[in-house]
C-alpha cells in the first residue's frame, strides 16, 4: 500500500461519491484534492468539503492513466469461473474508507453459482458491510458485481447486502488484520 498522499488539481469536472453517505456530487475543474488511496482501480480523495470516491473510469480527471484489465483468460479452453476464482477477483474491490479488500475484511459471506435456464450461469454473492448505516453499500455492491461479471463463464451476478451475522473484526483474514495493524 502506498501511504504517500498526493495533492493535485482536477483537470475536468468529475462525478464523485461522498464517503460514507454514498451521495453523488460534482467536483469542479481546478478544485484541489488530495489522493489518499488508489485501490482496486478507484481513488479515495479528500477535499475541503470531505472524502470522496472517484471511479477509475474517471482517472483522466486526476491526470492518471490506469489500465483496467479484467482477470479473464481469453482462451476458449478456460474453465468457467468457480467460487475460488470469484473470491480471488474480489480481492480487487475495496471499501473506500478502509485500505483492505472486501475478501480480507470478511465482507463476502457467500458465493453460489447456479445454472438457470434462460439466464445461464448466475453468481449469487452475499456481502455485508462493516457498519449498517454505511451509505457506500450500493457502491461497493456494484463494484463486486462488476468484478464477478468480468469473469469467464459468468452470465449474470446478483449481489445482496446482508446483515446476519453482524460483521466484526474477527471475520477479517490475518492479512487484513496485519494491513490495519491489528496484529
Amino acid at each position: 500500500m502506498n501511504n504517500k498522499h498526493e495533492e493535485i488539481e482536477l483537470l475536468r469536472d468529475v462525478n464523485a461519491t461522498l464517503i460514507p453517505h454514498g451521495e453523488e456530487f460534482l467536483l469542479g475543474k481546478g478544485e484541489k484534492i488530495t489522493i489518499t488511496h488508489k485501490l482496486g482501480g478507484n481513488f479515495t480523495v479528500m477535499t475541503l468539503n470531505g472524502m470522496y470516491r472517484i471511479a477509475g473510469k474517471d482517472s483522466d480527471a486526476l491526470g492518471k492513466d490506469i489500465s483496467i484489465t479484467p482477470n479473464q483468460e481469453s482462451s476458449e479452453n478456460t474453465k468457467p469461473a468457480c467460487e475460488k476464482i470469484i473470491k480471488e477477483n474480489l480481492r480487487s474491490v475495496f471499501d473506500p474508507e478502509i485500505p483492505v479488500n472486501v475478501v480480507d475484511l470478511g465482507l463476502i459471506y457467500k458465493i453460489i453459482i447456479e445454472e438457470i435456464p434462460d439466464r445461464g450461469r448466475i453468481a449469487f454473492v452475499d456481502l455485508t458491510l462493516t457498519a449498517p448505516g454505511c451509505g457506500m453499500g450500493p457502491v461497493i455492491a456494484e463494484d463486486v458485481k462488476g468484478k464477478v461479471l468480468e469473469l469467464h463463464g459468468i452470465d449474470d451476478a446478483e449481489v445482496e447486502i446482508v446483515w446476519d451475522p453482524p460483521w466484526n473484526q474477527d471475520m477479517m483474514s490475518e492479512e487484513g488484520k496485519m494491513e490495519l495493524g491489528l496484529i
